[in-house]
């Protein structure tokens, strides 16, 4: 690696106009050649030895902003490099030293990976390095098996199947056809979305939570999962109504997530994003630690831009294709696109490697990569495809990581939510469901509406890691006190319509004497599914078209408008309607269940948050070493049902041992 270095800094010395490893007058091919070597010698082992104590000076630094700093740094530490050198009379512009460094550091980490890859025992050496470095800092592993779960954010259960069927995700492929692993669909909650299923999953409840976002007229606020503050608030209330930490309280660790689990180790975990880092708080210490190998922040950079580039080819080519449906992909997407698809995974991926090189019992990580492109195009697109293949490669190297560790590791692998595909509401209609309320309330509709927010996870990664707010214009979170007008929230195909003035959940009756016709608007329109509302006579109702209105308790015998969202629509309906902050009026969008379609609410052509279609249907792979997850004929429903059967698993392993529920102690006792 040393010489590659050197021949590297020659070649580029005779390329670049602005460095130079010989004076003005000219010297012999020995004392460059020389010069070139020491001036390679000494950037390695500055890289090596003082990069790193550079990147925790740089706390205070936006995590991003780091990623940039990361160029400026590295071609500083080469000007240093070569003026260590007395007899040198090297020299190089700062801007050129920038590219200097970063072309060395890139060939470097590559020379060193394709050694490695071609010597299995260097390969091996390599690792166990790591993990030694590692071990000194933790306390010795125990022998037991060790899990990780890989959550591959909103990849429904037939879009892995079709994957597989392709040999797009031969790495999973490989898993079920040699009978390691068994696969498993499960049912989502009626709020399909991040937010409720890994509240459910980490935590075991997603008790209240209704939607992605929705109004709280106790606080007056309106709560969206994806922002820090509110995520920091639902996993205080799910740790007080569990009485436990969550999945990971005891030698747990948490990447990439909106919640902790209770994990000691927490790296970009959305719910403490706010808070000041120190030991309780190392949300923002997994890019630091990743950045602070130089090679890392080229690659990663390299493919970020390559990846920016892919977007807007693909967007390009649907636009020329007149390609339907579609949204627009303009803007900052692209960018937002490259951080889910490349930075977020690389620093995922890279924490996980370190936690199981660690022995580490028990890590929860999500990859959001797939779920960010198929809101733009689609969730069975080509673009969709080539997001899986990388993804599948990132399941490889852990799974070969895993057999260098310090103990056995189960990887599971599972998905949080599907997506269902779709034009988007206002697109098949030309208005958006806001604007629809307002005509049924019998008030004016602007000719222009606001459009709405995106609820992908992404993108509030991308903004804690800037530390900035996940969602501009604070006076939405906060209606006037006095406001009369409906309030209307988005959650994909889910809406919410809330009258802040009313500080209790409307009944029907009152809905009908303040807007006479906006229920009857809302149930007759043909792209709305049905309505939940609260009733004073029965209690609660679903409302349909053509005057269709079933109590909750007869929606077993007489489904009606719920019949096209399939089994399990009704205990969804019912168990949300038993929220204290369920919306004044749910509404759920049509749904085609002969080709899975659904209307979104939100600018997505694949979208989740509500009943209809794959986006309730995700998947569970697990190793066939654990017991499986239900009994034959019986159905995995709701995050809440993952959440224990994960427990279970982990107590098979003899993981941590999670806190038990009063239940179990008695039972345990007994």
């Amino acid at each position: 690696m040393w010489a590659v270095s050197t021949v590297t800094m020659l070649v580029l010395a005779g390329i670049l106009p602005d460095f130079r490893l010989q004076s003005a007058d000219g010297e012999s091919a020995t004392h460059i050649a020389v010069t070139a070597a020491f001036g390679a010698g000494a950037f390695g082992v500055l890289s090596a030895l003082v990069w790193p104590l550079l990147v925790r000076l740089l706390l205070l630094v936006p995590a991003l902003v780091l990623g940039l700093l990361v160029f400026v740094l590295n071609g500083s530490l080469l000007l240093v490099a070569l003026r260590l050198n007395p007899s040198s009379s090297a020299e190089a512009a700062p801007e050129t030293a920038v590219v200097v460094a970063a072309v060395m550091s890139a060939v470097a980490s590559a020379t060193g990976g394709a050694l490695a890859v071609r010597d299995d025992d260097a390969y091996r050496r390599r690792l166990y390095r790591l993990a030694d470095r590692r071990r000194r800092r933790l306390p010795p592993s125990p022998s037991a098996p060790g899990t990780v779960f890989l959550q591959l954010d909103g990849v429904g259960h037939d879009v892995l199947l079709a994957a597989v069927g392709k040999g797009v995700m031969p790495t999973v492929a490989q898993w079920l056809e040699e009978g390691t692993h068994r696969l498993t669909p499960w049912r989502t909650d009626w709020s399909s979305q991040t937010g409720a299923s890994q509240l459910g999953i980490l935590h075991g409840t997603n008790h209240d939570v209704p939607a992605f976002r929705w109004y709280d007229k106790d606080s007056r606020e309106v709560t969206v999962c994806n922002r820090p503050t509110s995520a920091a608030e639902l996993q205080r209330r799910a740790v007080e109504f569990t009485g436990d930490g969550g999945l990971l309280t005891v030698d747990g660790a948490s990447r990439g997530n909106l919640f902790s689990g209770g994990a000691d180790e927490q790296a970009l975990v959305l719910s403490i994003a706010t808070r000041r880092r120190g030991r309780e708080n190392r949300s923002r210490a997994g890019y630091f630690a990743y950045f602070s190998d130089p090679a890392n922040a080229v690659r990663t950079a390299m493919s970020f831009v390559a990846e920016v580039g892919r977007e807007i080819g693909q967007s390009t080519r649907a636009v020329i294709g007149k390609q339907r449906p579609r949204v627009s992909r303009g803007g900052l997407y692209p960018f937002v696109r490259a951080f889910a698809t490349v930075v977020e995974r690389d620093v995922v991926v890279a924490a996980v490697m370190g936690d199981m090189l660690a022995g580490r019992t028990a890590v929860y990580a999500d990859l959001v990569a797939y779920d960010e492109v198929a809101h733009h195009s689609g969730p069975m697109s080509r673009d969709t495809e080539k997001v899986l293949e990388r993804l599948d490669r990132a399941l490889a190297l852990i799974a070969n990581v895993a057999e260098h560790a310090p103990r056995p590791y189960r990887i599971v692998v599972l998905s949080d939510h599907g997506q269902s595909p779709g034009e988007t509401f206002r697109a098949r209609y030309g208005l958006g469901l806001g604007d629809l309320v307002r005509a049924g309330c019998g008030l004016p509709v602007p000719r222009k509406a606001q459009r709405t927010h995106s609820g992908a996870e992404a993108r509030a990664a991308v903004r804690a890691a800037l530390r900035r707010p996940v969602e501009e214009g604070g006076e939405r979170h906060r209606p006037a006190r006095r406001a009369t007008e409906p309030l209307v929230l988005a959650s994909g195909n889910l809406g919410l319509v809330s009258f802040p003035d009313v500080p209790h959940r409307m009944s029907k009756e009152e809905i009908d004497a303040r807007h006479p016709a906006l229920l009857t608007t809302l149930a007759n329109h043909p792209g709305i599914g049905f309505l939940l509302v609260r009733s004073e006579e029965h209690g609660g109702v679903v409302l349909g078209a053509h005057g269709a209105e079933i109590p909750l308790d007869q929606l077993d015998d007489k489904p009606g408008p719920l019949e096209a969202f399939g089994p399990g629509a009704a205990d969804a309906v019912r168990r949300t309607h038993s929220f204290p902050h369920t919306a004044d009026i749910m509404v759920n969008s049509f749904h085609d269940p002969a080709d899975g379609e659904v209307l979104a609410f939100e600018e997505q052509i694949g979208s989740h948050g509500g009943l209809g279609g794959a986006q309730g249907r995700p998947f569970l792979l697990s190793p066939l070493a654990f017991s499986a997850p239900v009994e034959d004929g019986e159905e995995l429903v709701g995050a809440e049902h993952v959440h224990r059967v994960l427990r279970r698993w982990l107590r098979e392993s003899n993981g941590p041992q999670v806190p038990l529920t009063k239940e179990e102690q008695d039972r345990r006792a007994a």
